[in-house]
């Protein structure tokens, strides 16, 4: 065969598997852990979609030597931003450089399973109403155990959710498709459809809620949001912020509050940020100096001061686009 027939022959293979396969752009982010990255990455080129597209951001990582993933995985499209963007900011530079007609934003500390992706696609496909869909997420160091199986809506006066099948033996009683009010960040499949709509993840959430924030967005447009049980990874938690840091207890908290600042508006606000001033801040504050942790208090004051310093600037409310 002349090599300008089998180029022609490698195109139409490639047109089929494009028609039957949309292209999918994989994004994870790493930040001062490249060994986990690789580990994830490991599993990511084991899988079974025939058409997909990996970009790693490292997002500005000081204490690593984030080059080692280009090295072993040249495949994948390896850029260094130079400075910590955040969750937000280095996944909106992901998302801006992707070509896919979806997008699967997924952490680095996650292993996949070989066929995790095609269920998630075939969701996404089945309906047009849908604008976000996520996995079945297990521990990965608890044997079988959940940690997402769909999400309720967030409380207006505690701002938290909860994961259905959280800290639950798996068993099969999830086994079934469900609407879920949020994707987990952990591993959230979007269209591009939707970015476009709706736009990128909001800048003012450095680290944490900025994923519910996109939900929130995301169901207002008149998108439906899925979890898809027969797609399964398993997630390591917490490996870059560490669990209970200083670090944590800070953009957890700020991006909490900052998440009702946002999306609890108008009248429907007032009782939320009473019950924010009179018990939950004075609450929190009060038990991290009864059980000695001042400095996880210091880290709660600092995320307080941060909303009262940004009390009025416009750029909280502000949709990034590409």
């Amino acid at each position: 065969m002349h090599s300008e027939d089998s180029n022609m022959l490698d195109m139409s293979n490639h047109q089929q598997i494009h028609s039957k396969y949309p292209l999918v752009s994989i994004i994870t982010i790493n930040y001062n852990h490249a060994d986990v990255t690789c580990q994830m990455l490991e599993s990511l080129y084991q899988i079974t979609y025939p058409d997909y597209e990996v970009i790693v951001i490292d997002n500005g990582s000081p204490d690593d030597n984030p080059k080692i993933i280009h090295e072993k995985f040249p495949r994948a499209t390896y850029i260094e931003t130079g400075e910590n963007l955040g969750f937000a900011g280095a996944n909106n530079l992901g998302i801006c450089m992707s070509k896919g007609k979806y997008i699967l934003l997924i952490n680095n500390d996650t292993v996949v399973t070989p066929g995790f992706l095609e269920p998630l696609v075939d969701k996404m496909e089945s309906d047009p109403e849908i604008g976000a869909v996520s996995p079945k997420i297990l521990y990965y160091y608890l044997s079988n155990t959940l940690q997402y199986a769909g999400m309720t809506h967030i409380n207006s006066f505690t701002v938290r959710s909860h994961s259905y099948g959280y800290m639950e033996k798996d068993t099969g009683q999830h086994d079934q498709d469900r609407i879920s009010a949020y994707a987990h960040g952990a591993a959230m499949m979007i269209s591009r459809e939707v970015v476009e709509k709706v736009g990128l993840m909001s800048l003012a959430f450095f680290l944490y809620y900025e994923e519910l924030d996109w939900g929130f967005r995301i169901r207002k447009a008149g998108y439906k949001i899925y979890y898809v049980h027969n797609s399964k990874i398993y997630h390591l938690e917490s490996v870059a912020t560490g669990k209970q840091s200083p670090l944590k207890t800070y953009y957890l908290n700020r991006s909490r509050i900052l998440y009702m600042r946002r999306n609890v508006r108008g009248a429907k606000s007032i009782i939320p940020i009473l019950f924010l001033l009179l018990v939950t801040i004075p609450k929190n504050m009060a038990l991290y100096l009864i059980k000695g942790k001042f400095d996880l208090f210091r880290a709660y004051a600092r995320a307080v001061g941060w909303h009262i310093r940004t009390v009025l600037q416009k750029f909280i409310h502000e949709h990034p686009t590409c």
